[in-house]
């Protein structure tokens, strides 16, 4: 049975404001809070901040143990390639290390994934990111960065689709959640790069053409260049 509109609200909202509250370090490693407590502090039910809990603790932010109550675990523990925890990390005084760590993990897979994809693209994947890179045109000439992330969003889901490999596929959310932190919080131009936009197009007409090694060196460049203005 799917819970109540509001229900999953007030329950998105306290898993936010949990999950903020430990990266930024206001519940510190090792602080011990109770099930009670967090219903009182924040005026919700207790099956609300249960469910929050119960999130947080498969996240590996916190732990429940009865009679001790709900521990807050430190970062070691946490699910680093959760979306939630890189959305609340980019959001904090973490920011730079986070977009620092996310960084050097897309050049580890990324260009890889743009030489698989090369090999093993279809007719459909390449018109997609095709498309995606002329609307990234459209909406950077625009100013339209909200039209823009989704395009840029839908480039780098094809493209890792396009890989062919089910463990690239898998770090999809965790690219979406870089490229809107990027774009919400302000590390990005004013203005879309243009060198960034033709690079796209250079990865996208690669893959088309089947070029591995010239989809490989493009897709680097992109992150060389993003990282360049972090």
């Amino acid at each position: 049975m799917q819970p109540e509109p509001r229900a999953s609200a007030l329950h998105s909202s306290l898993l936010a404001t949990l999950g903020a509250a430990i990266v930024s370090g206001d519940y510190p490693a090792g602080r011990v809070i109770t099930l009670d407590g967090v219903s009182a502090d924040h005026g919700l039910s207790r099956s609300v901040a249960r469910e929050a809990i119960r999130v947080l603790e498969s996240m590996g932010m916190v732990e429940s143990r009865r009679r001790v109550g709900i521990t807050i675990q430190p970062s070691g523990k946490w699910n680093v390639f959760d979306p939630r925890l890189i959305r609340w990390r980019l959001a904090s005084p973490d920011r730079a290390a986070q977009l620092q760590s996310l960084s050097e993990l897309r050049q580890g897979f990324e260009p890889a994934a743009a030489a698989l994809a090369a090999r093993r693209a279809d007719p459909h994947q390449c018109r997609t990111m095709a498309a995606a890179v002329s609307d990234m045109v459209v909406h950077g000439r625009s100013g339209d960065f909200e039209a823009y992330l989704l395009a840029d969003k839908v480039f780098h889901r094809t493209l890792l689709e396009a890989s062919g490999n089910e463990m690239f596929r898998a770090l999809t959310g965790m690219v979406e959640e870089l490229l809107s932190g990027r774009t919400h919080h302000a590390t990005l131009p004013a203005t879309p790069s243009p060198t960034a936009v033709e690079l796209h197009d250079e990865v996208a007409r690669a893959i088309r053409l089947k070029d591995d090694a010239a989809a490989e060196k493009a897709m680097r460049a992109i992150l060389d260049e993003a990282a360049s203005r972090q």
